[in-house]
């Protein structure tokens, strides 16, 4: 036995979208079938049940309401599926046999409009991949709600692809068939991001204006990639697209992956969340594309001094004329989401509310421009003549739209009186009909002398007089037409009720069919807008984003930053933006940080917990801050344009591919000295201390000798190899510094200050000793610190009541089994030393390269043999 037709249907359908969740119209349900149903019912937590299909087996079986489907389709887009809306396209009065079904839209992760499904401060950006040669990788994302894209060269391999996708809020990539499947796995892996795949040999036209702006043709493929999959999947107009703009990324700082998770710059290492960042501290905007434009220009600082001064000027306009920012912050309150705006009224699924939300911006924007124009800096001035308040759109919304329609644009109320002449004689002729049927009511009354008497309406007989039948016998004969028997009361009618009824039926439905007609065109009047509302909007963002720059630097005491000519950077009384924010009581110990051509690298030591990771942060991110355009926590700051930020701070293994904390260090570390240049900043904490001590303080010392002799960029080194200290003395152009400590009555006390020199112990156990270590144990590991600091390398008895403890003699000999092969061979206490051991007691070990080191090992080791 073969499947019904419906389900048959179903299959057809269901085998063009195999990777999505086929939401199957069926009445008021979407219902959805076989595994579908499985997977649906476990992640929607719905039931799952069966149906009879035509087959011998019950085909399993789960469905949503029609009205509540947006919730679950939003839980399954969330977690990254596909879903494809399929609904009936024939009306089932009319149709012979199955009701004709297709797919009206496809939603995905990269593809939401539903303002419910979308975080109002983050974009959605939907990506397209294109490889082209060695490293060279073409890419494109554009943000479905707001229209933008941007398409640019990456030409770091594929790690450049991964930053670039790490640096944004990607939700899907579209790939062409056959593209690398190592790579695609690594997406949805490690990225978790959806991957879709589209054929290239079969990609639809696209407007020649999407692409006007880009030349190169490997970017215009990935555009087109990206273009046709939008076009296929949503299956509407998408005119609200923005010309793609090609992005130089030469013309940005480049934040790699690393470097935005170590500094924390948008979301917190530990949590993930926007507090503890520096966009929380940063982020003062009041309305949602000001927010999102913040967070993009926190992912692409500036590089062009020329540029990076002229927002400086905007901001220092702001944060000047205090009372005129006020204002601007107070109308800034009552402007709706723009850009999303725009994106629904192109996508065809505003109502008359987002029309009303457009028109109520729109009402406030004169009032922004004259307020612009009230600032003393002319660059502030200059803002509010790029201002279009689009007064002809106005307008129309104003003449148009009721002030409080209803949501839904198919049951009136939603047309102003007075916008058309038609839709008013329709209102009149119903509003008189109901007049006149209220005075009917009355007139009968008085006529029959019943006062119970009342017209009623109903949808299957219309209007009726209703007359409860202890009032019968009070109708004159022939007066009325019967209707309807009820068991207390009769329901009559007259030809001039039935006459009117058709008048007033007749107004109503055409009034509601007109004003939907009307609101369509309204719709399609307001989509001449479209570019106009959206530059509107790029502007009004840009002076929510300054004006929060300003307002973040009034509260928070920060200083207009200079930018050198000479590469010289000086912060004096420099602070971390984010921890003195979130410290309540305790006041942040501020340092100066200073660093040139002469000595651009800066070794710093000091105890854990004294502060030398925040020292280093607080360093990247003012300059991060200085070079968007925003004011920097210090007394005094002179910048140098610093074009990328390389960070290896804090210890994170990456388990999901197998790498361990020292593979990590060292993956970080090859990024930074493989592209950073003259004028990059480095910043390594701790650096090497995942392997073996001698191993980490030997690549410690090469990459920092590599830095200095091949890079000579501002770095900013803390180790606890306090060996490495010497480093200054052969290597001209670093310096020492370290983070104050003291001990005061047996305790460690940090003082958070940066001196110059290098520190004098680590302190490792006092500050074993605040973490609540057990007391037994910390007094042991003093005794051994001290005997090891003594230059012993035995093994000491664990308590000082340990029976025939061996003497000195005897523990020399059994570390010396180390070098040699046979315990005969030893010299004995009374014997002159040998020469290895003199060797060995000669060698200066603080002044040895690693290399140097390995030389004299290998040199022991044949004297070892030798002797045996």
């Amino acid at each position: 036995m073969g499947y019904t037709p419906m389900i048959q249907q179903y299959l057809k359908i269901k085998a063009e979208y195999q990777d999505c969740f086929l939401f199957f119209r069926l009445g008021d349900f979407y219902e959805l079938f076989f595994e579908d149903a499985q997977r649906a019912a476990r992640e929607l937590e719905i039931t799952l049940t069966s149906r009879d299909g035509g087959s011998k087996d019950r085909i399993p079986m789960c469905g949503v309401p029609y009205h509540s489907a947006e919730n679950y389709i939003k839980t399954l887009v969330e977690r990254g599926y596909k879903v494809a809306i399929c609904e009936q396209v024939e009306d089932p009065k009319t149709a012979k046999g199955v009701v004709k079904r297709e797919v009206i839209q496809l939603i995905t992760p990269g593809t939401v409009m539903e303002g419910t499904m979308l975080q109002d401060t983050e974009n959605n950006y939907l990506a397209s991949i294109h490889y082209v040669e060695n490293d060279y990788f073409a890419f494109a994302y554009t943000d479905m709600s707001t229209g933008e894209t941007s398409v640019m060269r990456i030409t770091r391999g594929w790690n450049g692809v991964l930053s670039e996708i790490y640096n944004r809020p990607i939700k899907e990539v579209v790939v062409e068939s056959g593209f690398n499947e190592a790579y695609i796995k690594e997406l949805q892996d490690k990225m978790k991001i959806t991957v879709s795949l589209v054929d290239a040999s079969k990609l639809s036209t696209v407007p020649n204006s999407f692409l006007e702006e880009i030349e190169d043709k490997a970017l215009r493929h990935t555009c087109m990639i990206l273009y046709d999959y939008i076009h296929t999947t949503q299956k509407r107009t998408i005119e609200h697209l923005k010309n793609a703009q090609y992005i130089e990324l030469n013309e940005y700082m480049l934040l790699d992956m690393f470097s935005k998770r170590n500094l924390e710059i948008t979301s917190s290492f530990m949590r993930k969340e926007k507090y503890g960042s520096l966009l929380w501290v940063l982020d003062r905007t009041v309305t949602a594309m000001g927010a999102r434009k913040l967070k993009k220009w926190l992912e692409r600082p500036l590089l062009s001094k020329e540029s990076i001064e002229s927002r400086l000027e905007k901001t220092e306009g702001f944060y000047e004329d205090f009372m005129q920012r006020q204002e601007i912050r107070e109308a800034l309150q009552s402007i709706y989401d723009l850009e999303r705006l725009t994106g629904r009224v192109a996508f065809g699924n505003v109502n008359a509310r987002d029309l009303i939300q457009l028109k109520n911006s729109l009402q406030k924007i004169p009032i922004i421009k004259q307020l612009l124009m009230q600032f003393s800096k002319k660059e502030i001035q200059e803002l509010s003549k790029q201002i279009n308040p689009l007064p002809e759109l106005l307008d129309l919304l104003e003449r148009s739209i009721m002030d409080d329609p209803p949501v839904s644009i198919t049951e009136g109320n939603i047309i102003k009186s007075g916008y058309n002449k038609e839709l008013d004689t329709y209102r009149d002729a119903s509003t008189n009909g109901k007049k006149w049927i209220a005075n009917l009511e009355q007139k009968e009354r008085e006529a029959t002398n019943i006062r119970s008497l009342k017209i009623g309406f109903n949808k299957v007989f219309g209007y009726y007089i209703e007359i409860t039948k202890a009032n019968l016998h009070l109708v004159p004969e022939g007066r009325y037409e019967r209707k309807q028997t009820l068991t207390n009361a009769e329901r009559f009618i007259t030809e001039e009720l039935k006459e009117k009824e058709t008048i007033i039926l007749e107004a109503e439905n055409n009034m509601i069919d007109l004003e939907y007609q009307l609101f369509l065109d309204i719709r399609e009047q307001t989509k001449r807008f479209i570019p106009y509302v959206q530059n509107l909007a790029s502007i009004i963002s840009e002076i929510d984003v300054l004006q929060s720059f300003a307002t973040v630097s009034e509260e928070n005491d920060y200083v207009r930053p200079t930018f050198s000519n000479n590469d010289t950077l000086y912060l004096e009384e420099s602070r971390h933006p984010v921890i003195e924010k979130v410290m309540d009581s305790q006041e942040f110990v501020p340092n100066t940080i200073e660093m040139d051509n002469k000595q651009p690298i800066l070794l710093i030591t000091g105890p854990n917990m004294s502060g030398k990771s925040t020292y280093m942060r607080q360093l990247a991110l003012t300059v991060l801050m200085g070079q968007i355009g925003c004011f920097v926590p210090a007394k005094k700051a002179k910048l140098s344009i610093v074009d990328q930020i390389f960070t290896r701070i804090g210890a994170a293994d990456d388990l999901v591919s197998g790498q361990s904390t020292f593979m990590v260090e060292m993956l970080e570390a090859n990024n930074a000295i493989s592209h950073a240049t003259k004028n990059s900043l480095i910043l390594f904490d701790e650096l090497g201390r995942g392997t073996s001590t001698y191993d980490g303080m030997a690549l410690a010392q090469a990459i920092i000798e590599h830095i200095h002799e091949h890079i000579g960029c501002k770095t900013i080194f803390s180790t606890h190899y306090h060996e490495l200290t010497s480093l200054e003395k052969t290597l001209s152009r670093l310096k020492n510094i370290h983070v104050r400590a003291e001990k005061i009555n047996g305790k460690v006390v940090f003082l958070h200050q940066v001196r110059e020199g290098a520190a004098d112990e680590s302190y490792g156990i006092h500050v074993a000793e605040l973490a609540g270590l057990p007391e037994d144990l910390i007094q042991r590991a003093s005794i051994i610190l001290e005997r090891l600091e003594n230059g012993s390398s035995k093994n000491d008895p664990p308590t000082e009541t340990k029976a025939d403890p061996k003497s000195v003699e005897q523990v020399d000999a059994e570390q010396l089994t180390f070098f040699v092969d046979n315990k005969e061979n030893l010299p004995s206490s009374n014997q002159k030393e040998s020469e290895i051991i003199k060797t060995i007691s000669n060698l200066d070990i603080l002044e040895m390269t690693p290399m140097q080191a390995l030389n004299c090992l290998y040199e022991l080791n044949k004297q070892a043999k030798k002797k045996g």
